[in-house]
């Protein structure tokens, strides 16, 4: 008898599906709409529904289904339990018993980048490691960390908030958390142009991206790629922030592969190279010479990781 898993990864605007097999090949994904209506009340529904109706299409009964994974936008406890979800209005949710009960099949939860980080281990940039972290460079900074082939959540599903460790206690300006000189702050992709607007300002001309109205972080990449003395400043400063953050993290869990993920990774290997030309200085030589990669699974990180979450489980 042929068994499944599904993958979901639950998303502020859409819900990404994934259907596997047991031996991890994705048959067929897709999305739904994220009902936010109500405090996203709507949501567990809409995913047994999905479900029920993919089961349908291919012909799949309950008992093939090893389980559903989830990838929640929130700390998620190791239990499933979500005390608060601010991206989707949940509180005091336990999310596997939930969709166990709506669903009649086996549910694990994550916090969303950490599963993001568990796909990039098992088929991404990280595959053929155990011991990794994946960073996520998006409009916000999210990470998510694997030790021993497991995510490491915490005691309240909180572990791997990468972008809110604190580079800069000087700093005047705020955080999107409240807090205060966060990498966050330094290093998304809202983040690299606040820092380039500074240094524009400062500089009053001589570089492209001083004509720019609507400056994004791409700009500022490709003019570096180009030569634009400022901007290579720009990429050079985001890759010592960079690398002295992750220095702090491999101090702590001592990975095998940074993985660099999100959309301002899609700059290329001139982002790993400023983060690698920073990253052993100062640091303890047994920690020095780390990998850094791309992420290579894009937005199905997530679906793969949630997948995963339940072939371990069922494997153990």
């Amino acid at each position: 008898m042929e068994q499944f898993v599904f993958g979901i990864d639950i998303g502020g605007t859409a819900i990404k599906c994934g259907l596997f097999t047991k031996d991890g090949e994705l048959k067929e994904k897709w999305e739904i709409p994220t009902a936010r209506a109500d405090a996203g009340e709507g949501v567990p529904q809409d995913i047994a529904d999905t479900i029920s109706e993919k089961c349908r299409e291919h012909g799949i009964t309950k008992e093939q289904v090893l389980g559903a994974g989830l990838g929640v936008p929130g700390p998620v406890r190791e239990d499933g339990f979500v005390s608060h979800c601010p991206n989707l209005g949940w509180r005091e949710k336990n999310v596997n018993e939930l969709m166990e009960r709506l669903t009649g099949i086996p549910t694990a939860a994550a916090n969303d980048a950490n599963v993001a980080a568990l796909g990039e281990m098992w088929k991404g940039g990280g595959a053929g490691v155990k011991n990794m972290v994946l960073v996520t460079l998006g409009t916000g900074v999210g990470g998510g960390i694997i030790v021993e082939g497991k995510i490491v959540s915490g005691a309240s599903g909180a572990g791997g908030e990468l972008g809110h460790m604190v580079m800069n206690p000087q700093e005047s300006e705020a955080c999107g958390c409240g807090g205060f000189g966060h990498l966050e702050q330094y290093a998304s992709a809202t983040g690299i142009v606040r820092m380039a607007k500074k240094r524009i300002a400062e500089a009053g001309g001589g570089s492209v991206l001083c004509s720019r109205e609507e400056l994004s972080a791409k700009d500022i990449f490709d003019a570096a790629k180009e030569g634009d003395t400022l901007a290579r400043e720009l990429v050079d400063e985001l890759g010592a922030v960079l690398a002295r953050a992750l220095s702090h993290v491999a101090a702590v869990v001592d990975p095998e592969v940074f993985v660099i993920g999100g959309g301002v990774s899609r700059a290329g290997s001139i982002l790993t190279e400023a983060i690698e030309s920073h990253y052993n200085k100062g640091i303890m030589k047994a920690l020095q010479g780390k990998a850094f990669r791309l992420a290579t699974l894009g937005n199905d990180a997530g679906i793969y990781g949630c997948a995963k979450l339940i072939l371990d489980r069922t494997a153990k």
